[in-house]
């Protein structure tokens, strides 16, 4: 599967002479999972952002292979719906007014016949392990089985790229280790680059392929779990 290469600059508001950047970053994303690191305000949510399309960067690109997804330069911004990347926030984004299967086959085509939708939404919900939840609406789910219906919800897209935000940092951490060990096998099955966006160096060491830590916008640290996390 192909690596997706980021090289971009977003300036921070209100600077746009000189070289204040909220986020100045040359990383390339192996198919696998890599854990960011950073303290709050440290770009990494800028970094996903951008990925997704949801932030236009001042300058740079971003590919995923062959494909050129932004470039400032040659002003190529893939939009959003094009770019297929799955992004699980901390806070969730389902639709409150919609049950799970209706949350799970919304970003799906609409060229896919509505029984095959439905029939492919009960699939994942039951793979999260969360299917008897399929007719319920979101204020009636915890927070881990919100998290699954919401991982389901990305991957019913079939993802080119997997964006998390945190999405465990609210949970206890039985939940977390569940359902860090259920995205360690979807990321493994799907081959597809992830960025894992945490506070917790625990779950770092004990999730990813590699680690990237992000200090004020800039990368200070890149590589192994080992390399980055037990750096003096």
């Amino acid at each position: 599967m192909a690596s997706l290469a980021i090289r971009v600059q977003v300036k921070r508001a209100g600077h746009d002479h000189g070289a204040s950047f909220e986020l100045d970053v040359a990383l390339e994303v192996p198919p696998g999972i890599t854990c960011v690191l950073g303290a709050s305000g440290a770009g990494k949510s800028t970094l996903l952002g951008a990925v997704a399309g949801l932030t236009r960067p001042d300058a740079g690109r971003i590919v995923l292979g062959d494909q050129t997804w932004f470039d400032a330069g040659k002003r190529i911004d893939v939009p959003v719906d094009r770019r297929r990347v799955a992004y699980v926030f901390q806070r969730l984004a389902l639709f409150p007014h919609l049950n799970a299967i209706h949350n799970v086959t919304y970003g799906m085509s609409r060229t896919t016949p509505r029984a095959e939708r439905h029939d492919q939404a009960i699939a994942l919900l039951e793979r999260m392990n969360v299917g008897h939840l399929a007719r319920r609406k979101p204020r009636t789910f915890s927070g881990g089985e919100a998290q699954r219906v919401a991982l389901a919800r990305a991957l019913a897209m079939h993802p080119r790229v997997i964006l998390l935000d945190e999405p465990f940092s609210a949970l206890d951490h039985e939940l977390r280790v569940q359902l860090a060990g259920l995205v360690r096998g979807l990321v493994d099955e799907l081959g597809v680059p992830m960025l894992h966006v945490t506070h917790s160096q625990g779950e770092a060491r004990a999730l990813a392929d590699r680690v990237v830590r992000i200090e004020r916008g800039r990368i200070t640290a890149e590589g192994t779990p080992a390399e980055v996390l037990d750096r003096p």
